[in-house]
């Protein structure tokens, strides 16, 4: 598994101080994005939490995944969360240091008072002093929060005085991409009050308690959600259900719980899913991986639109017109970069890949940040893309119409079939997966060599024509 050392630095470290008019959190930022350009220690947003109590709550449930590991536990994990700023809200995200659980926080308009929000991305430091002080504020604190360095300190400090390295693997990068393209294909499948909420998640198990690897399945059933040992229309995968542990911080305080997911048809092997709890203020959602032993870095949801080279190009269109939008419509984007809302939409997902965009389910859009590390080693190093690209290289591919054969490294012969748009392969790893982890190298190759055949086939109509 390939790997980095990430380094985060900051100016001093974040802190909780007491002062007259109550208390003053300080998050200190590292080195972000922002409309300008790259900025050592960005400043998002200084004013005050309208809910303080609970919005403390939700951004320690935050901090919670970023330091967990569901999956082997005893491997303990650090990696500091992302803050982004909107415009009109802090979106705060995590990933778990397995991979399999992806946190966000969105600190929305009526959360925040008496500030502009800044707009960019950056790391931001949440240290365990803080947090031991921030799960002791009270209910009537009042609060005021400053994303970034104080003004002054601007010109007063001398480069970093914090500084954290910390292994980066590169499954980490993949895992939040997937996360984020898997969620676009979510819709709300349920909802809970907050009587109904608190219920149903005290009745799972805490954290620490690994259950068996079956899936759970949950279904909706007059004002709550019922279990059941398998996949029927309207059910929701619900795999590992002690990952959702950290929702636990902030319960008392949720309004209502939104569970989102696919689709599910009798038979659906297990999928992720989506657990938003509704905050004053605020969403706080955590997204699990369809197996708790596995996270979503394996799931190839992405590797179709990596091997186009059209969004490639798209991508880098888009990218441009990009400006931390909390909602990317991708309406206006179709019109303001001339191609068509489906070309518009793949590029959103070539872009997931490196981090620059998320997607939130609530809204069912995506939303435009950019995460603080070189995820750009996300389409390097994806195993099943580099292997379908040299098969290409070496002519391993036949195309016959419908069917492609692909001869393997090993000389073994593979044929892919296109039934109703979907890439079948004769390969073991199609009759294991059946396409529930993305496509194999075989099928990437087939339809990366079905794409080449075609923009040389267009090439030589315009030559022809000219």
């Amino acid at each position: 598994m390939t790997r980095s050392l990430q380094a985060v630095a900051y100016r001093r470290p974040s802190v909780l101080d007491s002062c007259a008019g109550g208390q003053r959190l300080g998050l200190e930022t590292s080195q972000g994005a922002t409309p300008s350009g790259t900025v050592d220690h960005p400043r998002f947003f200084a004013g005050f939490l309208t809910s303080p109590q609970k919005a403390s709550a939700a951004l320690l449930a935050v901090a919670d995944v970023a330091a967990a590991r569901y999956y082997q536990p005893q491997l303990r994990a650090s990696l500091d969360p992302v803050v982004t700023g909107n415009g009109d809200r802090l979106r705060f995200e995590s990933f778990s240091g397995c991979g399999g659980v992806y946190a966000r926080l969105d600190v929305l308009e009526a959360g925040l008072d008496g500030g502009e929000v800044g707009h960019g991305t950056t790391n931001v430091d949440v240290n365990d002093p803080l947090r031991e002080a921030l799960s002791r504020i009270g209910a009537d604190d009042p609060l005021h929060l400053r994303v970034g360095p104080e003004e002054l300190a601007v010109t007063t400090l001398d480069g970093p005085v914090v500084e954290k390295k910390v292994p980066l693997p590169d499954r980490w990068l993949r895992g939040f991409a997937e996360a984020q393209v898997i969620a676009a294909g979510f819709g709300l499948r349920a909802e809970l009050d907050a009587a109904e909420a608190v219920r149903f998640l005290r009745s799972l198990p805490g954290s620490g308690k690994s259950t068996a690897a079956a899936p759970r399945w949950v279904v909706p059933s007059g004002r709550t959600l019922r279990p059941t040992t398998r996949a029927v229309p309207g059910a929701v995968c619900l795999p590992g259900p002690e990952r959702l542990a950290a929702l636990r911080r902030a319960l008392r305080h949720a309004t209502s719980l939104r569970v989102y997911g696919p689709r599910t048809t009798p038979g659906s092997a297990a999928t992720a899913s989506a657990w938003e709890l509704v905050l004053p203020g605020m969403r706080l959602t955590l997204t699990v991986s369809p197996d708790a032993s596995r996270g979503f870095s394996g799931e190839g949801g992405v590797l179709d639109a990596l091997a186009t080279d059209e969004a490639a190009d798209d991508a880098e269109l888009v990218s441009v017109l990009l400006a931390w939008e909390p909602r990317i419509d991708i309406a206006d984007l179709a019109t303001a970069s001339g191609l068509g809302a489906e070309r518009v939409r793949a590029a959103l997902v070539r872009l997931g890949t490196s981090g620059r965009v998320g997607y939130d389910p609530a809204e069912a859009a995506y939303f435009h940040r950019e995460l603080p590390y070189d995820a750009r080693r996300v389409e390097r190093h994806n195993p099943r893309l580099r292997s379908a690209q040299a098969l290409v290289a070496a002519g391993a591919v036949t195309l016959d119409g419908a069917v492609g054969t692909v001869t393997a490294e090993d000389g073994h012969v593979h044929r892919v079939r296109e039934a109703d748009g979907v890439l079948t392969c004769s390969c073991l790893w199609w009759a294991t997966y059946r396409g529930g982890r993305g496509p194999c190298k075989h099928a990437l190759a087939v339809r990366m060599a079905r794409r080449g055949a075609a923009a040389r086939k267009t090439a030589i109509g315009t030559g022809e024509s000219a």
